[in-house]
């Protein structure tokens, strides 16, 4: 499990490290993007359209942090604006949580894919693409200091909270006094839901909205 310590350290080495200034929490979101956009640490920025950084207020009370962007994230440069962020915007109302208490982003800011005809299809970042971009994620966090962050997913649970953490096992609920923020919490990304047989997404989705009022409960 992370240290209790809130104080985020920035990796130098092999990593987007080298983009940021030596205290990020100094800079402002808008400024940490500017360079996000020119990032080069991974190979990953061949793939990608461009750098999707996270969006919201910088006073946000909640960070939520998924995998990656997707295609359409990709297009746009905004995350969670396909498929999977519609229905997180349907959970979130249902579980009464404002978005404008909210600040979306992801452990990747590239969009990972491989070709199948005329379609790309997701591609899990691997744990070199996830360390390299580490850097901005931690700012974010660093800038905003939030009161509650929520991984949406295995790979942002695990980037957070440590490789052994598994969210099937402990989702919805809270994690105290992280190096992240005074409360963390996991859930499955909203995308897993929309890959479940039909018969199964209704249950689904309701533990996801479960999960969300947990939350909620801690504002």
């Amino acid at each position: 499990m992370p240290s209790p310590s809130r104080a985020v350290a920035v990796e130098k080495s092999g990593t987007a490290a080298r983009y940021l200034p030596q205290n990020p929490s100094d800079w402002t979101l808008v400024e940490i993007k500017k360079r996000a956009a020119r990032c080069r640490a991974c190979p990953l920025y061949k793939l990608g359209t461009q750098t999707v950084f996270g969006e919201g207020s910088p006073h946000a009370r909640i960070v939520m942090v998924g995998e990656q962007p997707g295609g359409q994230e990709d297009v746009q440069g905004r995350p969670f604006v396909g498929p999977a962020g519609k229905l997180l915007d349907r959970a979130l109302a249902e579980a009464g949580i404002d978005r404008a208490d909210i600040y979306l982003t992801n452990t990747v800011k590239h969009f990972k894919w491989v070709g199948a005809g005329r379609r790309r299809l997701n591609k899990k970042a691997n744990a070199r693409e996830i360390a390299a971009c580490r850097p901005w994620l931690e700012a974010e966090l660093a800038i905003i200091k939030p009161g509650i962050v929520v991984a949406l997913g295995a790979t942002a649970a695990q980037a957070l909270l440590g490789k052994t953490f598994r969210v099937t096992q402990a989702r919805g609920r809270p994690f105290r006094d992280t190096r992240w923020a005074p409360l963390v919490f996991a859930t499955v990304h909203p995308s897993s839901i929309l890959r479940a047989f039909t018969e199964d997404r209704t249950s689904a989705f309701a533990r996801f909205v479960a999960d969300l009022k947990a939350v909620r409960s801690h504002l």
